[in-house]
């Protein structure tokens, strides 16, 4: 069985639901009370992705305050795909959602110096006051470059194993045009980490 590991990242605004997402996301649950995330806090999922593959993700879920944007580089090392996520209900972390992209692209590159696979999610779809339209999103993801977005309701569990399985399916898909997928956990996208971090989180301060 030939094991893909892909580093992913989970960008966006402050409580727009981005460890939510990554906690419902790897172990089916879901908790109105989170902590604000401090620097990166890091999650792994494994997946069977066919007879003869298993892909394992590390999800960095990026904190969303000013004060950590200087340390994004080196979250960013070793990724090979992206979220950006907002908050539909907030104006303002849509409006932000250029800063996020543009952050990325200028630190995150595939080997021929292309952007890295990314897609937008509106997240909290399931709550009533709107204050983005479908319209307006769907053309800043096209004028922006993302693979595709999506509505996410992490509350409601709406669209998130597939948000995910899209974004896992366009890294593989790019991978294997580079030619640059290497099989097998040893590949360590962490290197620059001390183990004692790995699985519990890395704070910066």
């Amino acid at each position: 069985m030939t094991e893909y590991l892909l580093k992913i990242l989970i960008v966006g605004d402050g409580n727009v639901g981005k460890s939510s997402f990554v906690h419902r996301y790897v172990n089916g649950q879901f908790s109105k009370n989170y902590k604000m995330t401090v620097g990166v806090d890091f999650s792994v999922k494994l997946l069977k992705w066919s007879e003869k593959e298993k892909v394992r993700l590390q999800l960095w879920d990026i904190a969303g305050q000013e004060r950590f944007i200087s340390m994004t580089r080196i979250y960013y090392k070793g990724a090979l795909g992206c979220i950006v996520m907002f908050d539909v209900t907030s104006s303002s972390s849509f409006l932000n959602c250029p800063h996020w992209k543009n952050d990325l692209d200028n630190k995150a590159m595939l080997p021929n110096g292309n952007s890295i696979p990314c897609i937008l999610l509106a997240n909290k779809c399931d709550l009533a006051q709107r204050a983005v339209s479908a319209e307006n999103i769907d053309k800043f993801s096209k004028a922006n470059g993302f693979a595709t977005w999506m509505e996410t309701s992490v509350k409601e569990n709406k669209n998130i194993e597939e948000a995910m399985r899209r974004l896992v399916k366009e890294i593989l898909l790019v991978q294997s045009s580079l030619d640059q997928l290497q099989p097998g956990p040893q590949d360590s996208v962490i290197s620059h980490l001390d183990n004692d971090n790995v699985g519990r989180g890395v704070n910066c301060c």
